[in-house]
């Protein structure tokens, strides 16, 4: 007999899919999206939808695997939590919490995945990791800006007379927006796509333009030219922001014809965003990848200007959106500990400062929900630094990368198991994930392995509690004000009530003036003396086949890379090569499109080190100017003949 059961999708994507999973026999035999979503709206990504090729693979791990002799071998839980807990007391009591690092990414999105970060603050407090890989340099950027980081609602899409999609592919990264986008369209809206990438989002668009890789903030520059030049600036603004005499002697550093072609886009380009921006409301719609730049903060800060100045702030189909706030709902204090981290790790710049620690060195990694060999820059500096560890635990349904190299992989749930609370980055609905089956007979929860884990290193009742328990615990300080329990949550998704449908729309800012905090510098002008020697840009992009390193199938062959015929230097469409940069190469099967700039190298993010598919092998480790987050954009490459002609006898 068949049975439907519901949950919601825990992966790092921003939209947390609603899932209704047909039920047989106590195993999943079909997933389809929930109808009765909000946003979702009953589709499900490629990614999600082929989920059961993961679910049941025969790779999936069911048993603990220890270190022994060199190789990992299958071990009773019993003896796989006693020894991680040996291994921790031992290098806490000989080098102090600090020698302990724990990492914990983003592969589960889940509320109660900050159980980790509760073990870890009471059993130390240990090393952590700062800043942010993916967003970072955005995360800052809208804090300095507007002392908040969310969005206006997300059907008020629906309100804009224009829609700026800046950096952003909704077909790959946003799939949910689209109907809204297509709602809005039909509404009337006029959508244009900026992005040094041609994509399917240009054809959802009546205008696209392609400025060059990091060119996004002369273009703002160039467009805040234009809006100050035709007194297009709101009038009120002067009375909601600060700085803003600065901010216009720095758009008035250059003419626009001159910030145009730093940005390689035709000055018509910045006369007609500062016309759709003019023409109120407009929405900014600002892509992650635009922060992955050492300029990341300020293309972003720009951004955030050009919304504010234009007037388009705080009203009805306006606002600058890249974040959703999809923990402000729940109370995370449970989490927390009393003293803050004795030091931290910065997460893009893992490999190396993990081999520089010292006094003491990093002893022991605990990885949760992540995979930092595949993920991070400098992959095989990650590696080293891991493979040279004396305590290495990996918390991971597969043997990834990353839990080839540990001395302990402690098998977990899949997102089919997940017993969790979930808010969303792509929208402000929250939700609940329920196991719709039970997981395999030796596979444990986070909550249960921490908790198991507690009691072996004198921390017992610090952790207990249920999974629902939990959940109640940190949804309803915040939530019930508001008349929304725990049950209200189970009972279907809810929409935050502590979220706005119109940000800002008091033209109140929790900045420390109350006002908007304009970017009054551009950022640091560097020269490009690797561009002769490798004269394409690296971009490794989200895919729709895979979310971050899981692969909904996994792919055979060298990785694909694509660039403009004009860029392959003479080497055939189809054909193999190799992709190097001053850290490393890879083989890769080449790509014309001449759709694409001549001066970028596009491949699929999240390939596994071990098939010679991981793009962040050839990238070095660099952080932003602001946030912390990773510069994975700037890394040089060029393409080569897989055999060098042999010069003649």
């Amino acid at each position: 007999m068949q049975e439907l059961r519901k949950t919601v999708c825990n992966r790092d994507c921003p939209d947390a899919c609603g899932i209704v999973a047909t039920v047989e026999d106590g195993r999943v035999v079909r997933l389809a999206g929930d109808p009765s979503h909000p946003i979702t709206r009953g589709f499900l990504c490629y990614r999600t939808s082929r989920f059961l090729e993961t679910q049941y693979s025969p790779a999936r791990l069911t048993t603990p695997l220890l270190r022994k002799g060199g190789e990992l071998a299958p071990v009773s839980w019993d003896e796989a939590l006693d020894a991680a807990a040996a291994q921790l007391l031992k290098i806490r009591g000989e080098s102090g919490p600090a020698a302990i690092f724990h990492y914990r990414s983003g592969g589960s999105l889940g509320m109660l995945a900050g159980i980790t970060d509760a073990f870890f603050a009471r059993f130390g407090p240990v090393t952590v990791k700062r800043g942010d890989i993916c967003s970072g340099a955005g995360d800052a950027a809208q804090l300095t800006d507007f002392g908040e980081e969310d969005s206006h609602d997300l059907a008020d899409l629906r309100n804009a007379r224009h829609i700026l999609l800046w950096g952003k592919n909704v077909f790959t990264s946003s799939p949910h927006t689209l109907p809204v986008l297509r709602e809005a369209k039909a509404r009337g809206a006029e959508l244009v796509l900026i992005d040094p990438v041609h994509h399917r989002t240009a054809s959802l668009c009546g205008a696209f333009y392609q400025p060059r890789p990091g060119g996004d903030f002369a273009l703002a520059m160039a467009v805040a030219r234009v809006l100050f030049d035709e007194g297009w600036i709101d009038p009120s603004a002067a009375g909601y922001c600060d700085h803003l005499g600065a901010f216009r002697a720095l758009a008035a550093r250059r003419s626009v014809a001159a910030w145009c072609e730093d940005a390689d886009v035709p000055a018509s380009a910045a006369a007609d965003l500062a016309r759709r921006l003019a023409d109120r409301p407009a929405a900014i719609l600002v892509g992650w990848g635009m922060g992955r730049r050492t300029s990341g903060g300020a293309i972003v800060r720009a951004l955030d200007a050009l919304s504010a100045v234009s007037g388009n702030l705080g009203v009805p189909g306006g606002g600058v959106s890249f974040y959703f706030k999809r923990r402000g709902a729940f109370d995370l204090s449970p989490f927390e500990g009393q003293r803050p981290a004795p030091r931290t790790v910065c997460e893009p710049l893992f490999g190396p400062e993990v081999l520089r620690m010292s006094d003491p060195p990093i002893r022991a990694v605990w990885v949760t929900a992540g995979n930092p060999v595949a993920m991070l820059p400098e992959s095989e500096t990650v590696a080293e630094a891991l493979r040279t560890r004396e305590l290495v635990v990996v918390v991971d349904a597969f043997l990834t990368d990353t839990a080839r190299l540990a001395h302990l992989v402690l098998p977990t749930t899949t997102l089919l198991e997940a017993d969790d609370l979930l808010g969303a980055y792509g929208h402000h609905y929250l939700g609940v994930a329920r196991p719709v089956v039970p997981p395999p007979d030796g596979v444990k929860s986070d909550l249960e392995i921490m908790q198991e884990l507690a009691r072996r290193v004198g921390l017992a009742g610090a952790l207990d509690g249920s999974a629902r328990a939990w959940k109640r615990r940190i949804a309803e300080p915040r939530l019930a004000p508001f008349g929304v329990t725990l049950e209200d949550l189970e009972r279907g998704p809810v929409r935050n009530p502590l979220a706005a449908e119109v940000l800002f729309a008091d033209r109140k800012f929790p900045t420390p003036s109350g006002r908007v905090n304009l970017i009054t510098e551009a950022p640091e002008e560097r020269g490009d003396p690797e561009a002769g020697e490798f004269p394409l840009l690296l971009m490794a992009l989200s895919t729709d086949k895979s979310q971050s390193s899981q692969w909904a199938r996994p792919p055979e062959g060298p990785a694909v890379v694509t660039v403009h015929p004009d860029a392959a230097g003479g080497l055939p469409d189809g054909g193999v090569c190799r992709l190097e940069s001053r850290v490393g190469a890879m083989v890769v099967r080449l790509r014309h499109d001449p759709a694409q700039r001549r001066d970028v190298a596009l491949v699929p993010k999240g390939g596994h080190l071990r098939d010679g598919r991981c793009a962040n092998a050839l990238i070095r480790a660099r952080t932003t100017d602001i946030g912390e987050g990773g510069a994975l954009y700037e890394e040089r490459v060029r393409l080569a003949p897989l055999d060098p002609p042999r010069a003649a006898p």
